[in-house]
């Protein structure tokens, strides 16, 4: 073990330091702090007391950390980072307690970004450089500008995802592989017409259906999972991006035809988003409405993941 490193030219208050952490020159951390293992806090930093700070941490020079924020491990903080914790500062008047900021493991925060009160940065998002959060930033995703809009997710490896190519694409509806299901389409002079038998095309006899329209295309909708029931997503106008997450692997997929759907089995984490302004999606269920069914965070469909994994 690695005793922490604290350079003659800065100021460490506190006593609860890990193992093999740095703080470098002109940082200034309070008594009440709490930082973790192998963290690298880099000049010019400061940390109030009720902060807490993970292991593996990496906050870049000009960073103020200030009450009520946590950033959980392997988080990283570029430089000039501004968080704050008071939604109406006024100089000498002070909040009962400050709103919780939680930066959750595994995410980055480009230099120059600005985060306010209270917002949870979802596990393994990124915040692009100068962006401006002003909601929660759900996991994975990649958010940009101001105020911050999704522009994509990442891949586990925190890659940025993008749908399959269009021939590996058609290569799986046309094997009927999941999780891509092709329907049965039919043209002539007249128009179009796609045909689903329940029983023979679906992996389920739905017992409900519903459509999403009318989504800004700059929003995101899912962001859940379902303990038991199954859905297939198909597009009946318009375009939608779907990512599947069944806890181990991600896979973007461009739904933009009606006549193959995206099977979602159950335990499966979806988001769709970046729909088009005419875009229709309908979605079949298995199962009738059950809200207890829902598995709503993403920290929490992970560990039930786990769960079934090792079941």
């Amino acid at each position: 073990m690695t005793a922490p490193f604290v350079h003659d030219q800065g100021i460490c208050e506190t006593t609860k330091v890990g193992d093999g952490t740095t703080i470098w020159a002109f940082a200034h951390v309070l008594p009440g702090a709490i930082i973790g293992k192998n963290v690298n806090i880099n000049d010019h930093v400061f940390i109030e007391n009720d902060v807490i700070v993970g292991d593996r941490v990496t906050v870049k020079s000009g960073v103020q950390l200030w009450d009520g924020i946590e950033l959980q491990d392997d988080v990283f903080v570029g430089p000039n980072v501004t968080f704050t914790n008071d939604r109406f500062p006024r100089s000498k008047q002070y909040p009962d307690s400050f709103p919780r900021t939680v930066v959750e493991k595994g995410a980055s925060i480009g230099g120059g970004a600005v985060i306010l009160p209270g917002l949870r940065i979802g596990q393994n998002a990124m915040v692009g450089a100068g962006a401006v959060a002003t909601r929660d930033v759900p996991p994975y995703a990649i958010v940009v500008g101001n105020p911050a809009r999704i522009t994509g997710y990442t891949d586990t490896a925190g890659r940025r995802m993008s749908p399959l190519p269009e021939d590996q694409a058609a290569s799986r509806r046309e094997a009927r592989s999941r999780p891509l299901i092709a329907l049965r389409k039919a043209t002539d002079m007249r128009g179009s017409l796609v045909v689903a038998e329940f029983a023979a095309d679906l992996p389920f006899t739905p017992q409900r259906f519903f459509t999403v329209f009318d989504v800004p295309s700059r929003d995101v909708r899912g962001e859940h999972a379902h303990r038991e029931c199954e859905q297939v997503l198909v597009c009946l106008k318009g375009s939608v991006r779907a990512i599947i997450d069944d806890g181990v692997d991600r896979e973007e997929f461009l739904l933009d035809s009606p006549d193959f759907g995206l099977y979602m089995p159950a335990m499966t984490w979806g988001t769709q988003y970046a729909y088009s302004p005419d875009a229709v999606l309908a979605v079949f269920a298995s199962l009738p409405y059950d809200g207890n069914d829902y598995i709503r965070t993403y920290s929490e469909f992970q560990a039930a993941a786990r769960t079934q994994l090792s079941g």
